[in-house]
């Protein structure tokens, strides 16, 4: 299974990054064609060494990398993605990568 993780770093103003990602950009993505499943973190991310700059983890998860490309490259997955800079001030880092059970 293919997978993109975001790591929404933390926003100026956390309360309207929340309700924005709720109401506008959670609806766009789940939009992307080949999309299977769709993850977010409940709380901050923390590290063992206590707290981290990550306000926020979402996962989405396809069938292969095939898929996620596809997905992605969609009408729906760049109006995902261009909506980023609508709330995302703090930045954001995408990782894409193939999965295996071990």
């Amino acid at each position: 299974m293919a997978r993109v993780l975001v790591l929404y770093k933390k926003p100026k103003n956390a309360e309207a990054f929340d309700k924005y990602y709720a109401s506008v950009h959670i609806p766009l993505a789940k939009k992307i064609p080949g999309l299977k499943k769709y993850d977010i973190s409940t709380a901050p991310l923390r590290t063992p060494a206590g707290e981290s700059n990550v306000h926020l983890a979402a996962t989405l998860y396809f069938d292969s990398l095939d898929a996620l490309k596809a997905g992605m490259g969609s009408a729906e997955g760049k109006a995902a993605g261009s909506d980023l800079a609508n709330f995302a001030d703090g930045g954001a880092d995408l990782y894409i990568f193939d999965t295996k059970e071990v």
